[in-house]
């Protein structure tokens, strides 16, 4: 009886591995298109995921216990973000900056709720979706203007990927001054 039970477990867990890889290819990407997009889902949960966890009152909050001089405070961080989404967006679609990008690439003064950030980031982030989808294996060394500068739709796309991580790092460090642990933010 105890043999058949082992058995019986070590068959059911060949079936749910069976399973889980059937499932995973499926899900696995199988464009270029479909890699960048996956790629630019990532960093949009995480940061939306940090932006949702910090209390509505520390929005404004920049660290003051060092040296500290001009950064950015907790919604200026998620505003950059969304900044540099509709700018690389902007570019890959070869269109106008579809929003008003601030001082220092800030965003508009009048976002400063954490609703308002959060939706500006949503927003930014629909926006750069769709502009990554017109990347292909065929254009990607296809030059776009980006600030004046001719630059291939992969460096933009590498840049919308990895730039939204580099501020994910500021984003915890200001959670975790204020008490609030990124860990169960995820």
């Amino acid at each position: 009886m105890v043999r058949h039970r082992v058995m019986c477990k070590h068959v059911l867990w060949l079936v749910a591995s069976v399973c889980a890889v059937a499932q995973a290819r499926q899900r696995a990407p199988k464009t270029v298109t479909q890699v960048f997009e996956q790629s630019v889902s990532g960093p949009e949960r995480a940061i939306l995921s940090l932006a949702n966890a910090m209390p509505e009152a520390q929005y404004s909050f920049v660290p003051t216990n060092g040296e500290f001089k001009g950064v950015r405070s907790f919604a200026q961080l998620g505003k950059h973000v969304a900044v540099d989404n509709y700018m690389m967006g902007a570019a890959l679609l070869r269109e106008k900056v579809p929003i008003d990008i601030g001082v220092r690439e800030n965003g508009p003064d009048a976002i400063s709720t954490k609703t308002q950030v959060a939706q500006f980031l949503q927003d930014s982030f629909t926006y750069l979706h769709k502009a990554v989808h017109t990347v292909n294996q065929r254009n990607l060394m296809e030059p776009v203007n980006y600030d004046g500068v001719p630059v291939p739709r992969l460096s933009i796309v590498n840049a919308a990927i990895s730039h939204p991580w580099d501020i994910y790092g500021q984003m915890i460090e200001y959670l975790r001054m204020n008490g609030v642990d990124p860990q169960k933010a995820q």
